[in-house]
């Protein structure tokens, strides 16, 4: 009897990992609305479209004809009604957020979530993942997020299965869970939440004692829980990547749905990519599990920018039959052109039907109106922004001259006397800003035209930072050895020297320092070159094969500006983006200097970058003071 109840027993756990329905069961359709890494970008934005052969009736000042117009698109206002409209227009919705909802611009530094959480609690997502940036402030700040995000009535579930809080960690105490069941005509569905684990603890703040497990170990063990328990159609929400992601799915038994985030991919159509943008795979990319059955993985791009619409088909046995879908851009209906350099126009009503008509001749675009009510609130914040934004941050002890290339003149309150020899004050800081914050860095490259203005002494705001640092860039890092280090110095000064480029290539750095003979050979300008990983020890001959992660951003990172050797690692993908906007770097080194009640001021002498320059003229700048340029 006792043998017969133990094979009873292990038939019903098999039956149950193996997805076997009783004759109530029934196949049932869902879909799924999800976004994932807004990053705190919850106004809209936009972006250049070429318009050249439309035949647009519409001109300059000049009197030539209008060949890119500026659109509009995405936001949490505009994905407020888009989200509103396709689930109730859908079968079964579920609204998903997959992770980095927060960090990344002013609206997280000045209100630490309040306003993510008050857009997500207005489309009201039924399951939140945790990504890694959440943890950018510790434990205790993402606790501060969520709950601001659970003062909404929605409720939404936060998921981090892998994500163990310590005993006395401030989001110990019920803030998250493994996964959460949702029932669609009397059938479940399983939502189970993954974090990325090694970038979380390294890239991010996490507090010590918080563990992150194996994401596969973890997802599979709580798909074999949820079987047990009668649940045989699976959803992963995972913060951890694209590729990734399709592994894992091959990795796993159970799984049917992986809606990611954290690699910021953009899934779409050939339409989308002709439009200029970086499509980087099908949506959805169908592959299959351990069980052999379908998996259907899909990811929504970045910043609110773009919402994913997927419909899943799911048998009895809770088996994919099928899914599909189109991922939606919103745009808004009104088109600028730049008129003059300095006033822009908005074409008119014949030009603009142009316009529409060939964006949604692209599948993912749709023209949307934006929720009133969203615009208002996210208008009540940018109002409060531009008030904080004066907000005194940290001090500056003296003024802190700009410069691009040593003696080239270019500060306006100092004399170029004071950026003769060495170059930048404030290049250099905002190098050791970079490196400081980003603390997998060993070291930090900047070109000198990423920093635009000289910084005098007094008081320090945040709308100075963003005034010093106004581009979109984020920091990045790449790992690279000593070798190409070396050569993408010389690479950012031959943009100049050799090429007629930009002089805001011109390299400067932190916790690397060089010698520089702009009037050598290109290619052997770069001399004596130094490391010091993170400031934090001695000065040493680099290794030339040895391997160091630098930090940087985006613009240059990419290959932009001449640095030539960063794009060759960029493209073979050997770098990682943190979403960090580099202005909100520098405020963020500003506030720990306040914190230390230290002020911000020009750096040791031996930190500089730069130490020593002779000019293309053959005048070496540290020994004669009659060097006629750079």
């Amino acid at each position: 009897m006792k043998t017969f109840s133990k094979l009873l027993l292990a038939g019903l756990v098999s039956a149950a990992l193996m997805g076997c329905n009783d004759d109530n069961d029934k196949a049932i359709n869902v879909t799924l609305l999800h976004i994932n890494d807004h990053h705190s970008h919850i106004s809209s934005d936009d972006f250049d479209y070429d318009v050249s052969s439309l035949g647009l009736s519409a001109t300059t000042e000049a009197g030539d004809p209008v060949t890119e117009v500026a659109v509009n698109y995405g936001g949490f206002a505009m994905m407020k009604t888009l989200f509103d409209d396709l689930a109730a227009a859908a079968e079964n919705p579920i609204k998903i957020h997959a992770g980095d909802a927060i960090t990344g611009t002013l609206y997280y530094t000045l209100f630490a979530g309040e306003a993510d959480a008050d857009v997500m609690n207005d489309i009201c997502f039924d399951a939140f993942a945790l990504g890694n940036h959440e943890f950018d402030d510790g434990d205790a700040g993402l606790a501060t997020f969520l709950d601001y995000l659970a003062e909404g009535s929605c409720q939404t579930p936060v998921l981090a299965a892998n994500v163990v809080p310590h005993e006395d960690s401030a989001i110990a105490d019920g803030y998250i869970q493994p996964y959460t069941v949702l029932q669609f005509e009397g059938e479940k569905v399983g939502l189970i939440g993954i974090d990325i684990a090694d970038k979380t603890k390294n890239s991010s703040q996490p507090d010590d004692g918080t563990e992150f497990l194996d994401e596969i170990e973890t997802a599979q063990s709580y798909i074999d829980e949820l079987k047990l328990d009668g649940v045989n159609k699976i959803i992963l929400v995972t913060h951890y990547q694209y590729a990734n992601d399709l592994s894992m799915a091959q990795a796993l038994a159970g799984v049917d749905v992986i809606v990611g985030g954290d690699s910021h991919t953009l899934l779409g159509s050939d339409a989308l990519a002709d439009v200029g943008f970086n499509v980087q795979g099908d949506y959805p990319t169908i592959t299959t599990n351990a069980d052999g059955e379908p998996v259907c993985v899909v990811q929504a791009w970045e910043y609110a920018h773009l919402m994913g619409q997927l419909q899943v088909s799911f048998d009895k046995k809770g088996v994919v039959e099928s899914c599909a879908g189109t991922p939606v851009m919103p745009i808004e209906q009104s088109f600028s052109y730049e008129y003059n350099e300095d006033d822009s126009a908005v074409l008119d009503a014949a030009d603009e039907a142009l316009v529409v008509a060939a964006l949604e001749a692209v599948p993912e675009m749709r023209m949307v109106v934006a929720n009133e009510n969203t615009a208002a609130m996210i208008a009540a914040f940018d109002e409060q922004k531009e008030s904080l934004e004066q907000s005194v941050i940290g001090q500056v002890a003296e003024d802190l001259c700009l410069e691009r290339f040593p003696g080239q003149g270019r500060s306006t309150i100092c004399d170029a006397s004071e950026t003769y020899a060495m170059g930048s004050d404030i290049s250099n800081i905002v190098a050791k800003a970079f490196l400081m914050v980003t603390p997998t860095a060993d070291i930090a490259i900047q070109n000198g035209g990423g920093v635009r203005v000289d910084v005098a002494a007094g008081d320090y705001t945040i709308a100075d930072a963003y005034t010093l640092l106004p581009f979109s860039n984020t920091l990045v890092t790449l790992d690279m050895t000593g070798q190409q280090i070396i050569t993408v110095l010389e690479d950012a000064l031959s943009n100049t020297l050799d090429d007629a480029g930009s002089s805001g290539s011109y390299p400067y750095a932190s916790g690397l320092r060089y010698d520089v003979d702009a009037s050598a050979a290109e290619g052997s300008r770069i001399s004596n070159v130094e490391v010091n990983s993170r400031v934090a020890g001695d000065w040493a001959a680099i290794d030339t094969s040895a391997t160091y992660t630098v930090v940087t951003n985006d613009f240059i990172a990419s290959g932009r500006d001449g640095y030539d050797t960063f794009g060759v690692v960029y493209d073979a993908g050997d770098f990682v983006d943190t979403y960090t906007e580099y202005a909100q770097g520098f405020v963020s080194y500003v506030e720990m200097l306040t914190e230390a009640n230290e002020s911000l001021m020009a750096l040791p002498t031996d930190e500089y970058s730069t130490q020593r320059y002779i000019g293309s003229d053959g005048c070496d700048h540290s020994s004669q003071s009659d060097c006629a340029g750079y």
